[in-house]
């Protein structure tokens, strides 16, 4: 294990406990969250070292990285998935200014690319794409099944800088060990123009608040970083980049709340489930920045 002393986004050194949360994923031990008095910003403190992280991946309930289909929640997730990858497409080729039978020259990386769905998607959509994950059993799976050009993590370093028109982070700043380092490396990948996507779980959601330690999208100790809005913005102006959209993904909070309902009770209610969702969701639309989860597009200044 290893203790932050330093936050991440401020500097500061002073920090509250905010809350105690079970990894009910794979080692059943509890795990903590830290509050920074100074801007407020919350992460996972202490948290497993990069070299033990990654046996916290190894569970078939972890599907980004095994594609499981076993169990109604799965099957869910899987139903859910093939319209927002349509979405997300649809997306990326607004941000890259080009129709799909015109996007052969735009260059694509996936950070984080899990099992290859979505990068299998853009490259038949016409975008010449690349992946990165550091799941060894995702980074076969994506390459055997979609024949996909996925690397390693640490060919990050080789790619050529300035290069992307497009960058995206599905789900998977929250999990990086050293942020400012990871976005620091983004923004010297991404070419003047290009944009990078950002989707990440909103722990000023109403489903947050509502299920509290129970909330599934805390996902400790995977989840090293617990954000909001303002913690994206912050960190990315810290890093000299700018969040110019902030889009809502709706389906999160029915999935979150499904999973939530799980760790409380013991059982799934899916009734609940789907009316905390919908409550989530249109408590959100008020404001138009808490939803469960959230898609940033940021570009640089």
């Amino acid at each position: 294990m290893e203790t932050l002393s330093h936050c991440p986004i401020c500097n500061s050194t002073d920090f509250d406990q905010f809350l105690t949360c079970t990894d009910y994923t794979v080692s059943h031990k509890e795990f903590s969250i830290d509050q920074c008095r100074s801007c407020g910003f919350r992460f996972t403190n202490p948290r497993p070292s990069a070299n033990e992280l990654g046996s916290y991946y190894k569970a078939e309930e972890y599907i980004s990285h095994s594609d499981s289909k076993k169990g109604l929640v799965n099957r869910l997730y899987h139903l859910v998935r093939r319209y927002t990858l349509i979405k997300k497409l649809q997306l990326i080729v607004r941000l890259a200014g080009v129709k799909l039978s015109a996007s052969k020259q735009k260059q694509l990386l996936d950070i984080g690319c899990g099992t290859g769905a979505f990068l299998d998607i853009c490259k038949r959509a016409g975008f010449t794409c690349k992946g990165i994950e550091p799941d060894g059993d995702a980074r076969e799976h994506s390459i055997k099944t979609y024949d996909l050009d996925v690397k390693d993590e640490p060919e990050l370093d080789n790619l050529p800088k300035a290069s992307f028109e497009i960058i995206t982070l599905w789900h998977v700043l929250e999990h990086v060990p050293l942020l400012n380092d990871r976005i620091l490396q983004i923004k010297q990948l991404m070419n003047q123009s290009g944009r990078v996507i950002v989707a990440v779980p909103n722990c000023s959601s109403f489903d947050a608040k509502h299920y509290n330690k129970y909330w599934a999208a805390y996902d400790l100790p995977r989840h090293l970083y617990h954000f909001t809005p303002k913690d994206i913005i912050s960190i990315f102006e810290k890093n000299e980049m700018k969040v110019e959209q902030i889009l809502p993904m709706r389906f999160d909070s029915f999935y979150v709340s499904m999973l939530s309902e799980k760790y409380k009770t013991g059982r799934t209610n899916y009734l609940k489930a789907l009316i905390i969702g919908l409550i989530s969701n249109v408590s959100a639309i008020k404001t138009g920045r808490e939803f469960s989860s959230q898609i940033y597009v940021i570009k640089k200044n």
